[in-house]
């Protein structure tokens, strides 16, 4: 499972010319689940996400994590993060988990996250969406919960 984390000021996700999540300061996850991933896999990036210390603290120094300054998630299901780009010119897609396996682990995802973190977000599954974003930094991380 893979997790792609930005530092947002804030964030929003437009499904059909409506609305459908929207946050403040926090992360934008774009979320892609891998053939094999288990809630392991889900329970990993969770406890990272929410604890990795990219928000500055009072010295402009990145001490502080999601859930130090109370901040909000939104998170997008993204299955172009396994894209497969060695061979030729268009990407393959092979190493996506299945639509049934992705959608269980997204909400299991999300799900788990809401144990933790006030305010979580989310764009709709299998849609065309639309994210405007604030880039905080930019910070953008990416995380493996393979390596």
């Amino acid at each position: 499972m893979k997790a792609l984390i930005q530092r947002v000021d804030h964030a929003t996700v437009v499904v059909d010319n409506e609305t459908v999540g929207a946050i403040g300061k926090g992360f934008l996850v774009l979320l892609g689940v891998e053939k094999g991933d288990k809630e392991a896999d889900a329970d990993y990036l969770v406890d990272k996400t929410v604890n990795l210390r990219v928000f500055e603290d009072d010295n402009r120094k990145m001490n502080l994590s999601l859930m130090d300054i109370s901040g909000e998630l939104l998170v997008v299901s993204q299955f172009t993060l396994l894209a497969d780009c060695r061979k030729g010119r268009r990407p393959s897609f092979v190493n996506a988990g299945e639509p049934e396996l992705a959608e269980k682990l997204y909400e299991y995802f999300v799900a788990n996250a809401r144990t933790k973190i006030k305010k979580v977000e989310t764009g709709t599954f299998q849609a065309l969406m639309r994210i405007e974003l604030l880039n905080n930094g930019p910070v953008t991380i990416l995380l493996d919960s393979r390596r």
